[in-house]
């Protein structure tokens, strides 16, 4: 949403799959979710942004998480990614469609 690239590296990749078996097959909503959230929260403890997606066909019904960080005005990185069935609360919102 800054216009700062993020970067999925292979790695990350390993853990996200490792971490959570259940995105094994989410590997395009991931980067769809980067691509085109439906909001942005930060973690106020450590920075990170959250870019979230809902996804009607994941059954029952949920949000892709992609936790990122920007490191500079042009990088940044995923951290993890995970299923939820709604956003966090205890995030702060700092954007949305």
């Amino acid at each position: 949403m800054n216009g700062v690239s993020i970067r999925l590296t292979r790695e990350r990749w390993e853990h996200i799959i490792t971490e959570h078996p259940e995105m094994q097959t989410q590997y395009n909503r991931v980067l769809e979710t980067l691509e085109n959230p439906d909001l942005i929260q930060q973690d106020e403890a450590t920075s990170a942004l959250l870019a979230l997606r809902f996804y009607q066909e994941i059954s029952p019904n949920k949000f892709v998480v992609v936790v990122y960080v920007e490191l500079s005005s042009y990088d940044g990185f995923v951290m993890t990614a995970y299923l939820r069935k709604q956003p966090s609360s205890s995030k702060r919102i700092i954007w949305t469609v």
